[in-house]
């Protein structure tokens, strides 16, 4: 049965341009720059970004991190940041400039998103019911306020904000994902065109990503186009395909053929790695994916599963099938995945957000109205504490909320910025003249429902950004840990060896001390993370190591380094041994 969707024209006004474009910008500039690589993703991701822009081609073709071959994912979402990196290298510290990429990414990403939505939006199948006597929305105009929709949602998940201001590989990935959905909404009406925006979306997801990645989703697609009769098209299967392949087989011939021996081990890690991470998952996984997935993927998931109730009838057209056919294979891999990690979870935004965006017609009022007090109670209580935690770090007061600081980042001493500061007000004065909008004037516009949501997603970014941004930047940064222990280093070491550390502290460590480490030969310096209950490294044949320092993060209790230094020891005389034996016998 088909739904009926009555509305008027005075339901589609577009949201202002100006407005949207300074939302999105906003989101995605907050939180890239000022600040230093964090543990963990992030600053793993950013130490092979910064190899790489430092090295030769064979860091750029074989990903590594100081050394260590780094095989979970493919080189292109590293290539991105390096050359970021380098073009920005005279004027902006590397750090930013790799998150320059990240920023153009998710900018790339909410425009495939949107113009996905616009295109499924104007389509006959989805138009509103008409009048006897019109004041229909036209098929532009609907499909424009779906797109705002699906824009508007898609930056309103909670899960978007940390991972989206991320140096890693998923990124592009998040990017590509976006892309295979705009591709094959693109083919329902334009087949050729489609079919090469599919195909250059999985050939840079399996330059980006993982070859099971890549086969999920070509599958899950491909069914989904013999279903669906709109998406039938011999372009896809002569054109599309073999363009696929093709880049997605760029990178293994090229580095074959450049360096056989390390690239055929590298490639092997690479596919296996891909299918050991998908194993049947344990218990505790499966628990925290069931924790962590909804409120990560919120209000998206809601809202896309209301879409798939209300469209009942049309569940085969494009607006439909399309988004369901990337979500299924994702959402099995992000809950199939054998340890515990959200890597995965922001691939799975770009099409519940736009299939999200077609549950706005068919919300009731009463839904409407308790997604928008849900919005107005819940982003202005959290503004109040951040603004009370902000205002305890600077003065002390209130004394409850700077004694529990105090406790959680020991060490700490606030720091007051004046365009932090104004940034921050001016992001909350902008949520209470929206929030106010909203209650006074009770619009009748689609996007009513989620403008609140992503306004205060947005709102609450921008003050964690500036308000908070020195605090968890001292928080999650290793800069002063690497700064203490370059300082135990001894002038003329030769290398430091790596005990149990892991990508972020290599990455850290290397890139704010310029530690030089080795995974292949024996070094002068070794540097271990201890537990508290901890044995020292066993002397060998012709030296002992010496502990020269120990420490830790002041805001992290489970972290401790110890800091070795190789004593020769004195090669004994054989001579005078032998003349204590004759005096001493016995």
């Amino acid at each position: 049965m088909r739904p009926v969707v009555r509305l008027t024209a005075s339901a589609t006004r577009a949201l202002p341009r100006w407005l949207l474009l300074t939302l999105c910008i906003v989101y995605a500039a907050f939180g890239l720059f000022g600040r230093d690589p964090w543990k963990n993703e992030d600053a793993a991701g950013f130490g092979v970004m910064w190899t790489m822009a430092g090295g030769n081609a064979h860091d750029w073709l074989l990903p590594n991190l100081v050394g260590k071959f780094i095989t979970n994912d493919g080189p292109l979402g590293y290539w991105l940041g390096a050359i970021s990196i380098r073009a920005l290298a005279p004027w902006v510290d590397a750090g930013d400039a790799s998150r320059l990429a990240t920023g153009l990414l998710f900018c790339a990403t909410c425009a495939f998103v949107w113009y996905a939505a616009y295109l499924l939006g104007r389509r006959a199948e989805v138009q509103p019911f008409k009048y006897a006597f019109g004041g229909e929305p036209e098929p532009r105009d609907f499909g424009r306020t779906l797109a705002d929709g699906a824009l508007l949602i898609l930056v309103a998940c909670f899960g978007l904000a940390e991972r989206g201001h991320e140096t890693t590989p998923q990124l592009s990935q998040f990017m590509g994902v976006a892309m295979l959905l705009y591709g094959l909404v693109r083919g329902a009406d334009k087949p050729l065109q489609g079919a090469l925006w599919w195909a250059l979306a999985l050939g840079l997801l399996a330059l980006s990503g993982n070859p099971l990645l890549v086969v999920a989703l070509l599958a899950s697609t491909l069914a989904m186009i013999v279903v669906v009769p709109e998406l039938r098209s011999i372009w896809q299967p002569l054109v599309g395909l073999p363009l696929a392949v093709a880049i997605a087989l760029a990178w293994p011939l090229v580095v074959l053929h450049a360096y056989p021996d390390d690239a055929r081990w590298f490639i092997e890690e690479w596919i296996n790695g891909s299918i050991d991470r998908f194993t049947a998952p344990s218990g505790h996984v499966w628990l925290y994916a069931f924790k962590n997935l909804p409120l990560f993927t919120w209000p998206a998931w809601p809202l896309a599963l209301w879409a798939w109730v209300s469209w009942g009838g049309l569940r085969r057209k494009p607006h439909i099938a399309i988004p369901v056919s990337v979500t299924v294979p994702l959402l099995f891999l992000a809950v199939l995945q054998s340890h515990q990690t959200n890597r995965l979870y922001i691939l799975l935004l770009p099409p519940l957000a736009t299939l999200a965006a077609f549950a706005l017609p068919m919300l009731k009022r009463g839904a409407i109205n308790a997604i928008d007090w849900f919005a107005v109670l819940s982003f202005s209580i959290l503004a109040i504490f951040v603004w009370l935690v902000w205002l305890a770090a600077q003065i002390g007061f209130p004394h409850p909320l700077a004694h529990n600081l105090a406790r959680l980042v020991p060490g700490f001493v606030p720091q007051f910025s004046v365009p932090a500061f104004a940034c921050a007000v001016a992001a909350t004065l902008c949520w209470l003249a929206l929030a106010r909008w909203r209650i006074a004037r009770h619009p009748k516009v689609l996007w009513r429902s989620v403008v609140l949501s992503s306004a205060g997603t947005t709102m609450m970014w921008v003050l964690l950004m500036t308000l908070w941004l020195p605090m968890v930047n001292y928080s999650r940064t290793y800069r002063d840990v690497a700064l203490q222990i370059a300082e135990h280093l001894p002038d003329d070491y030769t290398c430091i060896s790596p005990v149990r550390l892991g990508d972020a502290q290599l990455a850290s460590f290397a890139y704010f001390a310029d530690m030089q480490f080795s995974f292949n030969q024996d070094c002068d310096v070794l540097l271990r993370q201890d537990t508290a209950d901890f044995s020292a490294p066993s002397p060998m044949l012709n030296y002992a190591w010496k502990l020269v320092w120990e420490g830790r993060r002041a805001a992290d209790r489970d972290e401790r380094f110890r800091l070795y230094v190789r004593v020769d020891r004195p090669v004994p005389n054989v001579e005078r041994h032998r003349h204590l034996i004759r005096k001493h016998p016995s």
